[in-house]
């Protein structure tokens, strides 16, 4: 498409707020393939969900199908078994190889049609009563989780090894007093919240306030100006997130940011006060296009595109290959998305810099998102 000559435009000013430029998952073998159960109805399932099964139990099409109808009938036999036995029933599992279901008894001579039985000690019943009194317990750090666990027969308590004292020994001792069926199994790692990452979104660098623009496959983009790289990064939660990888600024103004496990990057940015707008693609509009930016500062915003390879003479210096556009932005909104298309779909850019404000108008420009994503070699998460 055409594109507009490069300008020279001061005055601008970057939309950064105080920022000074410058469940751990097992791996899965291949199972073997279900045994469809007689006269199951392998009905057609959304594509979505096959395909999840699929790539995580390492199941073809039609394995996934079968094992979907086994599990759910299995389901079902599982609560019947669980109505019908009351007090004797043990709990109940899928064995993973096979995808048949086991029962657990308290008493010998009970049988389930459809299932394998297994006599254990302790009813489900007991056994939620035993984790019931821990959650009551306060726990030190070390003591990561404790669970019923069916297949064991036993209310499993997990401590991490690396960091197991004194007051984690003290609490074991004390939840095994309570019940003969509290095993203890150590870990290596203690849990940590998950978050998402969702473009518009605050993102914090020290004393400066930015926002997220795009995520990537391991983190997200941003403007360079928001941090340089190795500096650390701190979520709208603050809550680490990870640190620049990589940023350039000025000449453009374009960053990536990689983050740790604890947050998971989502195809979506934020409309402040509706639905997320999920990402598709990144096919650059046309001028004169809508097009709407999403900041911490100022939330939604939206406008029109109005010149491409605008070139921004800042105070810190020179940027090229900016777009320019009458949508308004105030600082804390930099690095923020730029969507148009249907359904605004469609990634443009991270907020760079402008002049005005929302209250008054003003002219913001933003750095392109697919330079980014090639000048970092990264892919943009869409849904």
């Amino acid at each position: 498409m055409n594109r507009t000559s490069a300008a020279r435009i001061t005055g601008a000013v970057l939309l950064a707020t105080g920022v000074v430029t410058a469940l751990s998952v097992p791996a899965f073998g291949a199972p073997a393939a279900p045994v469809a159960p007689t006269g199951s109805d392998t009905e057609s399932y959304p594509a979505e969900l096959l395909q999840a099964v699929e790539r995580d139990l390492g199941l073809n099409a039609d394995q996934a199908r079968v094992r979907l109808a086994s599990d759910q009938k299995s389901s079902e036999l599982a609560e019947q078994a669980k109505a019908s036995l009351g007090d004797a029933f043990g709990g109940s599992w899928i064995d993973q190889a096979s995808g048949r279901l086991t029962v657990a008894v308290t008493k010998s001579g009970l049988s389930v049609s459809g299932a394998d039985t297994k006599v254990v000690q302790n009813s489900l019943t007991q056994l939620n009563g035993t984790k019931s009194v821990l959650d009551l317990m306060s726990a030190p750090a070390s003591i990561t989780s404790w669970r019923v666990d069916e297949k064991s027969n036993a209310v499993v308590v997990e401590v991490n090894k690396n960091t197991r004292d004194a007051a984690a020994d003290k609490w074991i001792a004390t939840a095994k007093g309570i019940s003969g069926a509290v095993q203890v199994a150590e870990v290596t790692e203690s849990p940590t919240p998950l978050y998402d990452l969702r473009g518009g979104d605050a993102i914090y660098m020290g004393g400066g306030r930015c926002s997220l623009g795009f995520s990537v496959s391991g983190g997200y983009v941003t403007a360079g100006h928001c941090g340089r790289a190795g500096t650390a990064v701190s979520g709208y939660n603050r809550v680490a997130q990870g640190s620049f990888a990589g940023s350039v600024f000025p000449g453009s103004d374009m960053a990536h940011v990689r983050t740790n496990a604890n947050w998971t990057p989502r195809p979506w940015v934020n409309r402040y006060g509706g639905a997320n707008v999920i990402v598709r693609g990144s096919t650059v509009a046309a001028i004169g296009a809508q097009i709407c930016r999403s900041g911490s500062t100022t939330g939604w915003r939206c406008g029109t595109v109005q010149a491409y390879n605008q070139t921004v003479n800042y105070p810190q210096g020179t940027v090229r290959g900016l777009t320019r556009t009458n949508a308004c932005a105030e600082p804390g909104d930099s690095g923020g998305s730029w969507v148009a298309g249907s359904g605004f779909g469609q990634a443009q850019g991270v907020t760079s810099g402008g002049s005005g404000n929302c209250s008054s108008g003003g002219t913001t420009f933003f750095q392109p998102v697919n330079p980014i994503l090639s000048r970092y070699g990264l892919t943009l998460t869409r849904g």
